[in-house]
Order: structure tokens, then C-alpha cells, then sequence
């Protein structure tokens, strides 16, 4: 019998794990914004799991970029809305 592969989930939290050493290094904003990191790739967990490559660090980081994306857009859309409220004078 051949070994059993683990999940997709065990296999980014090892990943997670083994970045610990860097992210006691940071400062505690930088630690918070790193943490938000891993929790996005928590988020997109299911999506990794569907992803085929052989390492678990490239659906992690694309996890990350993808909650970066929203966030971007959000904060753009805020912004736009801002601007044409101050251009109408309200």
C-alpha cells in the first residue's frame, strides 16, 4: 500500500507552521498584516484543495493575492464614490 497524501488544509498549515520563526521576527503591526495573510489563505482553502501543483505555497499565495485583489477594489470603489461626492458638492 502506497503512503496517504495529506489534505490540501494539513499540508498549508505545516506551510504556516513553518513560517512561525519569521513571523515572530516582525513587528506586531507587521504580524497582524502577516496573519491576515494566513487567514485568507484559510479562506480559500477550498479552492487550493482544487488546485493540482505538487507545491502547497503557490495556492497560498494566490489565496493571499486574490484577498488582496477584493480589498483593492473595495478601497478603490470608496475612493471613486468619494470623489464624485465631492465633485457634485454634496
Amino acid at each position: 500500500m502506497g503512503k496517504t497524501v495529506e489534505s490540501y488544509r494539513m499540508v498549508f498549515e505545516d506551510e504556516i507552521h513553518r513560517w512561525n520563526g519569521f513571523a515572530k521576527a516582525l513587528r506586531r503591526e507587521d504580524r497582524e498584516a502577516f496573519d491576515i495573510l494566513m487567514d485568507a489563505c484559510r479562506i480559500y482553502a477550498s479552492a487550493g484543495s482544487n488546485s493540482t501543483p505538487p507545491v502547497s505555497f503557490e495556492p497560498m499565495i494566490m489565496s493571499m493575492l486574490v484577498s488582496q485583489q477584493i480589498r483593492l477594489e473595495r478601497l478603490q470603489k470608496e475612493l471613486d464614490d468619494l470623489k464624485q461626492h465631492q465633485h457634485s458638492g454634496i
